[in-house]
């Protein structure tokens, strides 16, 4: 699983599915042993909290276990080794790898001289795959449908590659879709072109309250600061956009607050008890998302 672009609409009802009999048996019995004597090397040579404690908690709630490997530095990365052979190496004690590298395409790259599944966990400014499926079932499970909404994605779109993500998956979808960002950090031509193609509504614009009252689903992100490289020009938009309580008064009475979180001032706290704001349950989705891809790419699903 290296590119949501790999998926049509059979696929994703599918994924979903299974994610939901994933959330049903852990709400009942919390763990199964579908998944018994099967190991998972959790490669991350970026940081990460959501999605490596996730991917962990998916493992072994399916009865599985885990290698963690994080902080490559301490690896023999950091002796020189390369990609294709650490993979080579993992392989030969893990069934299958997750893989979340700085590098544009490395998880292509890793699926390359790979045996076994791999599965990405990003790569660098392209995409996060598993992320940007959890936010469609995110969708799915708010409003109950994904067809007829409009969505809006705010933030750092250059960037953000769990926009990306996302918006890729929308494209099979009848949704009209607006990008809110500076111009400095507007969506990748290539994203938006995949986008009109597919015959999107697509609009851009430069603030939350043009769109906050037509809006189904607010998808909020974080500007980047790790994506820069000069202070000055984060310092210019790292606070652009900032969702208060205030601006959702103004919200439709059904919709969706989402972030891929972290957060770093995007969403005010006090927004949290708004039962609109899905973040927190989206964050969990995720764990049933990957539960059901591990069992999937296992032959186990």
């Amino acid at each position: 699983i290296t590119s949501v672009m790999q998926f049509d609409r059979g696929d994703l009802t599918y994924i979903f599915s299974v994610a939901n009999e994933m959330r049903s048996m852990v709400r009942t019995v919390g763990a199964t042993d579908l998944l018994k004597g099967y190991v998972l090397a959790n490669l991350f040579y970026e940081p990460s909290t959501r999605t490596s404690s996730s991917f962990i908690a998916a493992m072994e709630r399916l009865g599985g276990s885990v290698i963690p490997i994080h902080g490559v530095q301490y690896s023999s990365v950091s002796k020189g080794e390369s990609l294709p052979d650490t993979i080579r190496t993992l392989e030969c004690y893990a069934d299958v790898i997750v893989l979340r590298h700085p590098e544009v395409g490395a998880s292509e790259v890793a699926a390359r001289y790979a045996s076994k599944p791999v599965i990405s966990a990003g790569d660098g400014v392209g995409e996060h795959p598993t992320q940007g499926l959890l936010d469609l079932y995110t969708i799915f499970s708010e409003l109950g449908t994904v067809d007829g909404l409009h969505v809006a994605l705010i933030g750092d779109l250059k960037n953000g590659r769990t926009v990306h993500s996302l918006a890729r998956l929308l494209r099979l979808y009848e949704t009209r879709l607006t990008f809110v960002s500076p111009d400095t950090l507007r969506l990748p031509g290539d994203v938006k072109g995949q986008l009109l193609d597919a015959g999107r509504e697509v609009r851009e614009c430069a603030a939350v309250e043009d769109i906050i009252t037509d809006a189904d689903v607010l998808y909020v992100t974080r500007v980047q600061k790790e994506r820069f490289g000069d202070m000055r020009d984060y310092e210019a938009v790292k606070d652009c956009y900032t969702i208060t309580t205030e601006l959702m008064s103004r919200a439709k009475e059904h919709m969706a607050l989402m972030h891929p979180l972290p957060r770093v001032g995007e969403i005010q706290y006090d927004v949290d008890a708004d039962p609109r704001a899905a973040y927190f349950r989206q964050m969990e989705n995720g764990m049933y998302i990957r539960m059901a891809l591990l069992a999937a790419v296992l032959g186990k699903a």
